[in-house]
């Protein structure tokens, strides 16, 4: 584990204590989850857009003609 110092906004620092004592964590738990949560984010558009990257549009083309031309089903319908 590392320390980290950190600057808040005195507002914000305040809704952190509030928010974690109700949740029943530390503030330090709480930020690490919240930091957890951001980097989660970030990484997962990093890996949707690697993704989108090695796309086709050929490939997705073809895919899509093949489904059926058809209504859908009435509980299907918006």
């Amino acid at each position: 584990m590392s320390t980290m110092t950190l600057s808040l906004p005195e507002s914000l620092h305040a809704k952190v204590r509030e928010v974690s004592k109700q949740e029943g964590v530390t503030t330090d738990q709480f930020i690490a989850a919240a930091v957890a949560e951001k980097l989660a984010a970030f990484l997962s558009v990093e890996y949707l857009e690697e993704r989108a990257r090695r796309g086709s549009l050929e490939k997705f083309r073809a895919v899509l003609a093949k489904v059926p031309d058809v209504e859908p089903e009435e509980y299907d319908r918006l």
